[in-house]
């Protein structure tokens, strides 16, 4: 018997092994993944040859889930229970999804944020993404053939602290250990790749399916330092399908729509919208509840309908500019990315904005996930020896803490470099005070109504002094993946509390927990399938074999044991059409147990057939040695 190879503790059975990591592009509309094969990234397809995953899950009565092409595909018969742009409702609350198109199922409040109501009870944002993430988890692992030791998913710029966190547990649910969080924006401009000799300022502009990011970096000698971000997570290539739906609306008239209608308006928008990338104009077909009705749109009419769309996207391109304190003949090179850039209109007025062409050379599509698949590579120890570049990212918005009157000081400001420690000191405002409240909170407002709520906790132990008198240092510490940890200290005395901020978006440890525990009962059940399918395998093979026996040697049997054995094979036949594995086995041995003696009467009748006429050392003997 072979025996298993074990490792000493922390060290790989194979040091020089190339440990599996891959970058995920968890988007809006699409996501997919890749990974660096022989020191080149790869995007990995499916076994369709399809690298795009749609970001589409579809909840069963049965308790099955489909995701990507399969749930899309049902997207217009059970809208109700097909969830698409779960990333835009991440970490939100219903009172932020107002900017929303109306979307075909119905979310409902949740704690701390939204949930999706469907069959199977209500599905966090959370939930639906961590459905994408396993698919893709699966793809990888398959085509890889191993396990994956880590994986780098990437964010849109201006996701704040709570999606930051909502994206890293859907990746812990699906399984993957989340080695960073990191910008989409970035992302791509280290898939591009910059002379390392020399110095430049590059402007990603990246409008997905749901949300645009725009971040400026300085990329000298293989640093790629972000130096500003922006965008509108809220904005993307969606609003310019609904922009389409509207006009179509108004086109139709007085025409009442069903969900199901609009569902289907949206579908052949997004066609149409895709359409005109190649074409000047192109037919909107519908097939509505009331009727066949056809609409003819041209790309002029496109481009007339989605101006103020575009004209947002640079709107946030001059912000970063101005907080950067550059203008955009500074900028050497503009990376488009995102599926939604492939829009003539959009490349024409980028162009026009800052005076040449933008670089288009990689797929728009999978640009993030092949700068994610590099980032994921070097964490896992895989980088070639001289691929020494560096990722500096920033903090997306303001953090601070909330003073007296409401009001905000922020002690690390947005675009900070990262990883980043800051500290301030504040005092008390009564006599006596000893203790004292730590508001957390995330933005670039002046009053805590206006920012996000990040966590709350309290320093206690605080000697009592007059008003001002004590002095409490409040220090924040982001890490690499912009998730941020805040202490207070009381200087005189070492009072001391801290917290790992978790923001509240709607699940607690308790429900993260509860998730990871039905992924793992999910496992559990593929486990029970399995030792059934083994045991009614046996179960059949025993049978068959037991009815051979009877019509061979049925004669070596009373009438009594022959009932018996037909009674113990009935009882295999009627378990092996149950559910009950055990209930098999035991059937399984009761009728192997059974049959023991038939067995042995078999064994003698088949040796003094063999024996027939011989002595035993000629039956011994028959086959001599070779050679001799």
């Amino acid at each position: 018997m072979a025996l298993f190879q074990i490792a000493e503790p922390g060290l790989s059975a194979a040091p020089h092994e190339h440990r599996l990591a891959v970058g995920i592009d968890l988007g809006t509309t699409n996501s997919l993944a890749a990974t660096v094969k022989s020191g080149e990234p790869v995007v990995l397809a499916d076994e369709a040859g399809r690298q795009l995953l749609p970001s589409v899950v579809r909840y069963l009565k049965d308790g099955s889930v489909e995701t990507g092409w399969d749930a899309l595909a049902h997207a217009e018969s059970d809208p109700r229970n097909t969830v698409y742009s779960a990333k835009r409702l991440l970490a939100r609350g219903r009172s932020e999804l107002k900017t929303l198109p109306v979307l075909p199922y119905e979310i409902v409040d949740a704690p701390g944020g939204v949930a999706i109501r469907t069959v199977q009870g209500d599905k966090s944002p959370v939930e639906v993404s961590a459905e994408i993430l396993k698919t893709l988890a699966k793809r990888a692992e398959t085509q890889l053939g191993g396990e994956l030791t880590g994986a780098v998913i990437t964010v849109p710029a201006y996701f704040d602290d709570a999606q930051r966190q909502a994206t890293k547990d859907a990746g812990k649910i699906a399984g993957l250990e989340v080695k960073r969080i990191i910008n989409e924006p970035t992302a791509a401009a280290l898939a591009y790749g910059v002379d390392k000799e020399s110095s430049q300022k590059i402007m990603v502009y990246d409008l997905g399916g749901g949300t645009f990011d725009v971040s400026l970096l300085k990329l000298s000698r293989g640093v790629f330092e972000v130096l500003g971000t922006g965008g509108n997570a809220a904005l993307g290539g969606d609003d310019f399908d609904h922009a389409v739906v509207d006009w179509a609306v108004s086109q139709l008239g007085s025409v009442e729509l069903t969900a199901e209608d609009r569902r289907q308006l949206l579908d052949r928008a997004k066609a149409a919208k895709e359409a005109l990338t190649d074409t000047p104009e192109t037919v909107l077909k519908l097939e509505l509840s009331s009727g066949t009705h056809a609409f003819t749109l041209t790309r002029v009419i496109f481009d007339q309908l989605t101006k103020s769309l575009v004209d947002e996207t640079l709107e946030a391109v001059a912000n970063v500019l101005r907080d950067a304190k550059l203008e955009k003949d500074q900028i050497k090179g503009v990376v488009l990315v995102g599926g939604s850039t492939r829009m003539p209109c959009v490349r024409r007025e980028v162009e026009a904005y800052f005076g040449f062409a933008p670089l288009t050379g990689i797929d728009p599509d999978c640009v993030v996930a092949v700068g994610a698949a590099m980032q994921a590579n070097k964490l896992a120890g895989n980088a070639a020896e001289g691929e020494d570049w560096l990722l500096l990212d920033v903090t997306p918005l303001s953090l601070g803490i909330e003073t007296m009157g409401g009001l905000v000081e922020k002690i690390i400001p947005r675009n900070s470099p990262i990883p980043v420690a800051r500290a301030q000191d504040f005092t008390t405002f009564r006599d006596g005070q000893t203790a004292m409240a730590v508001h957390v909170v995330q933005g670039e407002r002046e009053v805590v109504d206006a920012c996000r709520s990040l966590a709350r906790f309290e320093l206690r132990g605080i000697p009592p002094m007059a008003a001002g008198a004590a002095r409490i240092r409040v220090t924040f510490q982001v890490d690499a993946d912009v998730l941020l940890s805040v202490s207070a200290r009381e200087m005189t005395s070492g009072a001391e509390a801290s917290i790992v901020v978790k923001p509240s978006y709607g699940l607690t440890d308790e429900e993260i927990v509860r998730m990871l525990q039905e992924g793992n009962s999910s496992a559990e059940a593929d486990m029970q399938a399995r030792k059934l399918r083994e045991e009614q395998v046996e179960a059949k093979r025993l049978l068959e074999s037991t009815a051979s026996a009877l019509t061979q040697d049925g004669d070596l049997l009373s009438p009594e044991e022959q009932s018996e054995i037909d009674r113990l094979a009935r009882a295999v036949g009627s378990a092996i059409n149950g559910t009950d594995a055990d209930m098999i086995h035991k059937a399984v041995e009761a009728l192997s147990k059974g049959t023991e003696a038939f067995a042995e009467r078999r064994m003698d009748r088949s040796i003094r057939a063999a024996l027939a006429g011989r002595s035993v050392n000629d039956a011994l003997f028959d086959e001599k040695p070779s050679g001799s």
